[in-house]
């Protein structure tokens, strides 16, 4: 969302501030051809109530030895409804009022709100051109064990980064992995884009380096399927999952639509949807890229991602966010501001843009708009 410092936008406002799925690529008739197939074959197990269908946490499972987890399997895959009940639960069975929760900045907010809500300290660690800053971690890490603080988890999305698109290397997720293992504190991977790949090599999530329970690996339908189907996982240790069960108190995700899930993504029909996606996605992306290129001031710097749906921007110091909003609404285009990425107030001169919603000509005219918006803001 923009943000309370923008008020309501003007109609005809083009938003480059909403992480939304692309429209035009939800695979209606896949999904309507699945729903017939479960109704068809059992209705009393899909449409009564009933627990969250096995056939799902199978392929979940399935799914992550593919990518290289090869301790993922039934007991330890929790389905819930979308990452953030999982990003809601895990702060509840973890967190007591004055514990501190380490996480990267910028971040994905919605996730540090749910911390402070239960009354986290929260720590914020940079995150750099290949995501979160590790030395910084080793150094915050010391100087807290010598405060005697223990952090209960790091926060960290290592994979096409929200906001900033970044990925961590291999190297830097095995660093972080022996970090988290020498002072005792749980990795929280949030893998909500580790499926958007548009080009390099496939880097494994950090659970499937993880061989003694130090990392909470979540990931979700919603962009690779659709937002609304609200279906999401988690996987880690069996104690954790089971403690997170125990606090989903409405009890199963729903054996109609865990069923729909699972049926749709059978017999490499998800993968094929994932390939097309990315194409699509890819393409914004190098839209976006090259209509930044030609519309923005030359020393605005930005990062291109090898997946995911966002580019970030940085400002130069002469040109404040805050300044570079009033204008934008003049101009009719909007964007999400940094300050909505940080814990602890900063990102002033950065901005976040996606590319995943709007289509091409859209994407187009937002970043014209938003460039004479910029030039505006420093005149």
């Amino acid at each position: 969302m923009p943000g309370p410092e923008w008020g309501a936008e003007p109609e005809g406002t083009i938003s480059l501030a909403y992480g939304f799925a692309d429209p035009e690529h939800f695979p209606v008739a896949e999904i309507v051809e699945a729903t017939a197939e479960v109704l068809g074959e059992d209705v009393n197990g899909a449409l009564n109530y009933g627990p969250t269908y096995a056939g799902l946490i199978r392929l979940v499972a399935q799914r992550l030895q593919a990518r290289g987890v090869a301790h993922a399997s039934a007991q330890n895959v929790l389905i819930s409804y979308g990452s953030s009940q999982i990003l809601a639960l895990l702060p509840q069975i973890m967190i007591d009022p004055g514990d501190t929760v380490i996480v990267e900045a910028p971040c994905f907010i919605g996730a540090v709100r749910s911390f402070q809500e239960v009354g986290a300290t929260i720590e914020s660690v940079p995150v750099r051109e290949n995501g979160m800053d590790i030395d910084a971690l080793a150094t915050m890490l010391v100087t807290l064990q010598q405060k005697g603080v223990r952090p209960k988890f790091i926060y960290v999305t290592p994979t096409y980064q929200n906001p900033t698109g970044t990925l961590m290397p291999l190297e830097n997720r095995k660093r972080l992995l022996a970090l988290a293992e020498q002072f005792g504190v749980l990795i929280f991977e949030d893998d909500a884009y580790g499926d958007l790949r548009f080009e390099g090599e496939a880097i494994p999530p950090i659970v499937a380096l993880d061989t003694k329970g130090w990392v909470l690996h979540i990931g979700t339908f919603s962009k690779i399927l659709a937002p609304g189907v609200r279906m999401a996982w988690a996987c880690g240790p069996e104690a954790i999952i089971q403690r997170l069960a125990k606090f989903k108190v409405e009890g199963s995700s729903g054996p109609f639509m865990t069923r729909v899930v699972e049926r749709f993504a059978a017999d490499g029909r998800l993968e094929s949807h994932i390939s097309d996606l990315n194409a699509t996605y890819r393409r914004k992306r190098d839209v976006m890229v090259e209509a930044i290129k030609e519309h923005f001031p030359a020393d605005v710097r930005y990062i291109v991602p090898q997946g995911g749906f966002f580019v970030y921007c940085y400002l130069p110091t002469d040109m404040p966010t805050v300044a570079v909003i009033k204008h934008a609404r003049d101009h009719k285009v909007s964007f999400l501001p940094g300050m909505g990425c940080y814990a602890n107030g900063q990102g002033t001169h950065e901005i976040r843009l996606a590319f995943s919603y709007q289509n091409d000509a859209n994407i187009i005219e937002g970043i014209r708009r938003l460039g004479a918006a910029m030039k505006a803001a420093r005149a």
